[in-house]
């Protein structure tokens, strides 16, 4: 994450979604471009503090966001594009997923 996203979680707090998931099998070319267009979208949207992403060989992954408020996290799930995503993901791209929204307390690290 930016180190603006971190003072604004140390400031006032905020949440992180944690997707986690596993991929379905076989590379599907319009999933890297979803994804692609999901991170460009997701970057532009208000109370957007930043992402990690992962995912292993074995098609298992984890991305965590990180937001102002559930509000803004709220407004993300409804945006269109962002909805078709999920609906695709269903359809072709996911064995099974799950969503956790989580209050941030505290945030620190070493580098």
């Amino acid at each position: 994450m930016t180190e603006h996203a971190e003072r604004d979680i140390e400031a006032g707090g905020g949440y992180a979604v944690i997707f986690t998931s596993h991929r379905s099998e076989g590379e599907d070319e319009a999933y890297a471009e979803t994804a692609k267009r999901m991170l460009s979208l997701v970057s532009q949207q208000p109370g957007f503090l930043g992402m990690d992403s992962i995912r292993g060989a074995d098609g298992k992954g984890i991305t965590v966001s990180c937001w102002k408020d559930r509000a803004s996290i709220e407004a993300w799930k409804h945006h269109p594009e962002h909805a078709e995503a999920r609906s695709q993901g269903r359809a072709n791209w996911y064995q099974h997923f799950t969503v956790r929204i989580c209050k941030i307390e505290k945030e620190y690290g070493f580098s």
